[in-house]
């Protein structure tokens, strides 16, 4: 469901030859476990394939644009307008190449309806596919906070092992993600509360609704993921950081950021020793170490 599309060009000259055979879906292991019973090990590559980023964007919608590092007022004035759209519509081609509004929220719908239709009730196999569409609906919503497991075995109505099983699915199919806590010790890093994104901000907005902040912090999500590995970081004070990618680089995301968020993540970072650090920022800004959402 989640990869909309794959240029059929490439398909096609792979497939005709070097008979590769593509699968085309975000549940690739699910697919391979239920399907083949032989084992494919050295004849198989799996390939995870994302929603485009804002640069694939732009490409895609005919724009050669290239974006810029250290963006003036003027330019950030530019690209903002773009990433907007990018931000509001996310990143599936299908939906990029709409030309408007009622066009791209009519193919967020029909991903949302098609994931949940053909993955998770053929392939998910589910005794109450209503429970894990309500749990859909929940963690769409809870976008960038911790995951409460308990919570939501309270409001759904289910057990809290029900609740570990849909959320195995729900990743294992690429519809959700989770990231967890930064630490030096890799147990205390797995005994820690993960938190929660989507896969594209432009469906976590059409099923949730997100507010700004929680909608940028998505969208940044998606465009570091890509990356390498993400982690975030809170202490007990609740001092944090949005993201720490590959354990080198922190970033603070904000939609207008202070110089006392600057001077809090230069604190935080010091202490975790983070050298590399900067705020990411939706809205223009003159502080130093800032860059911006489009930048990603």
């Amino acid at each position: 469901m989640l990869l909309l599309s794959i240029i059929p060009s490439v398909v096609k000259y792979l497939s005709d030859h070097y008979q590769i055979k593509f699968f085309l879906t975000g549940s690739a292991s699910f697919y391979l476990k239920n399907l083949f019973s032989e084992s494919l090990a050295g004849r198989k590559f799996l390939f995870e394939l994302h929603p485009f980023n804002f640069q694939e964007f732009l490409a895609l919608k005919g724009n050669d644009l290239i974006v810029p590092k250290m963006p003036t007022q003027f330019l950030w004035q530019k690209f903002n307008s773009f990433y907007e759209e990018y931000l509001e519509f996310g990143g599936f081609p299908e939906v990029i190449l709409k030309t408007n509004k009622q066009e791209k929220i009519k193919a967020l719908q029909e991903v949302f309806s098609s994931y949940f239709q053909m993955e998770v009730k053929q392939l998910g196999d589910f005794k109450k596919d209503e429970k894990i569409r309500d749990m859909l609906l929940l963690l769409a919503e809870r976008v960038g906070s911790k995951l409460d497991v308990q919570k939501l075995s309270q409001e759904l109505g289910v057990a809290r092992e029900t609740v570990y099983q849909y959320l195995a699915f729900l990743e294992g199919t690429y519809f959700i993600h989770t990231i967890k806590p930064f630490s030096q010790s890799r147990d205390i890093e797995i005994r820690k509360t993960p938190k929660i994104y989507l896969c594209d901000c432009g469906l976590a907005n059409q099923i949730a609704k997100l507010n700004r902040g929680s909608l940028f912090e998505q969208a940044i999500f998606q465009g570091l993921k890509p990356k390498g590995e993400i982690n975030y970081y809170q202490r007990k004070s609740g001092a944090e950081v949005d993201f720490i990618l590959n354990k080198k680089f922190a970033f603070e995301v904000k939609i207008t950021p202070q110089q006392s968020d600057l001077n809090g993540l230069a604190r935080v970072c010091h202490e975790i020793g983070i050298k590399d650090y900067k705020l990411i920022s939706l809205n223009y800004s003159k502080l130093s170490k800032v860059m911006y959402g489009f930048e990603v």
